[in-house]
């Protein structure tokens, strides 16, 4: 179908408004990357994976304004053993960052990586550009073209600690595009824990290799800044005998769209992505997925809760694809929203196509309110009935959260979801 002019005039407004790095192992990448954005053009309204978020804030030239805000709360993941990483508006902050040293990886930043030839070469832009098939996904290309900052990872063992990359928003009309690297090599294992609510438009893209026989965990916290707006892009390949967990938490902001494309290409490949995120008034989140197995006895799981009050909205659009001879595949995805009031909202576009006839696939989607007779066992024990909605609200939660393997990093989260609960029933 034939796209409208003022898809492409929007982009070369956009476009105009950016400038492109020059120079150094990324230079190609960048300019094949922006190619791409010209040829498909920025998201508009009329496309099929925008049908129901509207993209126009995220495309406009320049950044909407975004006031400051202080939450209160100390920054989550202060009492875990970590290497901070800190950027202030989409720029590394090194008096706030940790020495960039750490047993089991090498780490850089993007920004000061010039050098002709670098591991990284190989991976930046390559997985973004096999998730641009079969549909297109023109933020995550703008990201690779114009960004300006990131870091490049590469685990070689088992990481001594957790990298956590920290993002704070100073500036009221930021626009941030960061871009990360991250390879895991074969049997390493590492963490990445990401917090913060970044900058007033916030346009982030991270790729993802795990190699054969390596575990990556990824645990992100978007953060209590109401009136951001963020587009993320989470690319990952997975070798043989991997393992890939990502779980995010969302609290409020006004416009968050989450896009993750995995790729399964090694055998007996593990890979599940999760999310839980709750909603308050003028917000509204967007979760798309796409899942390619490619090859024999892989595991996926799409787990994602929504939590949605006082006219939020939520959308969910997950896929598997099983493409042929990715024989004893098992696919898993469920979403489904807590609507706690008669105005929100909750779209799901849940899908399967599969071209294997030995697997074991499902999807589920469900929207509804509070269990009444749950509150009332609850209440008739003595609950309060405040307290009560809260349980059962984080026993709502509880599934997406459990796909986080470690037991502290989870109870940190839990704490933020409790907190949120609780201001939820101050208001």
């Amino acid at each position: 179908m034939a796209q409208p002019q003022v898809k492409f005039d929007a982009t070369e407004e956009r476009l105009a408004a950016l400038s492109l790095p020059e120079g150094g192992w990324s230079e190609a990448a960048r300019r094949d990357a922006l190619a791409r954005v010209r040829a498909i053009g920025l998201p508009h309204a009329r496309d099929e994976y925008w049908k129901y978020t509207k993209p126009a804030t995220l495309v406009a030239p320049e950044a909407p304004h975004a006031a400051l805000f202080d939450s209160g709360e100390a920054p989550l993941f202060d009492a875990v053993d970590r290497l901070k990483v800190v950027f202030v508006d989409g720029v590394f902050d090194a008096e706030a960052s940790d020495d960039l040293s750490l047993a089991g990886i090498e780490i850089e930043r993007l920004g000061t990586s010039g050098a002709d030839i670098h591991w990284a070469k190989d991976l930046y832009g390559r997985l973004e550009l096999a998730g641009q098939d079969p549909v297109a996904r023109p933020l995550a290309a703008l990201n690779t073209a114009f960004a300006t900052d990131g870091v490049l990872i590469r685990a070689t063992g088992k990481a001594a600690k957790p990298v956590n990359l920290v993002y704070r928003h100073k500036s009221e009309t930021s626009d941030a595009i960061l871009h990360h690297c991250i390879k895991v090599e074969e049997g390493a294992e590492l963490t990445v824990l990401e917090n913060g609510p970044a900058a007033a438009r916030f346009n982030k893209a991270m790729e993802v290799e795990v190699a054969d026989n390596a575990t990556f965990h990824h645990i992100r916290a978007q953060g209590r800044d109401h009136e951001r707006r963020a587009a993320t892009h989470l690319f990952a390949r997975l070798g043989q005998e991997s393992v890939f967990k990502s779980f995010t938490l969302t609290a409020n902001g006004k416009l968050t769209r989450n896009e993750v494309v995995i790729e399964l290409t090694g055998d007996d490949a593990v890979a599940h992505v999760a999310g839980a995120c709750m909603g308050d008034g003028d917000f509204h989140h967007d979760d798309t997925v796409f899942v390619t197995h490619d090859a024999v006895n892989c595991e996926s799981r799409q787990v994602f809760k929504k939590v949605l009050r006082n006219g939020a909205r939520g959308v969910f659009q997950g896929k598997i694809l099983v493409k042929p001879g990715a024989q004893q595949t098992d696919g898993y995805q469920i979403s489904q929203s807590l609507l706690l009031d008669e105005d929100s909202e909750f779209d799901a576009k849940p899908e399967l196509e599969i071209y294997a006839d030995d697997v074991a696939c499902s999807h589920g989607s469900t929207s509804g309110a509070i269990d009444e007779e749950a509150l009332f066992y609850l209440r008739s024990r003595g609950v309060p009935v405040g307290h009560a909605e809260d349980l059962l609200t984080l026993a709502f939660l509880a599934e997406a959260v459990l796909e986080i393997e470690d037991h502290d990093l989870q109870d940190e989260i839990n704490g933020r979801i409790e907190a949120w609960l609780l201001r939820r029933r101050a208001a």
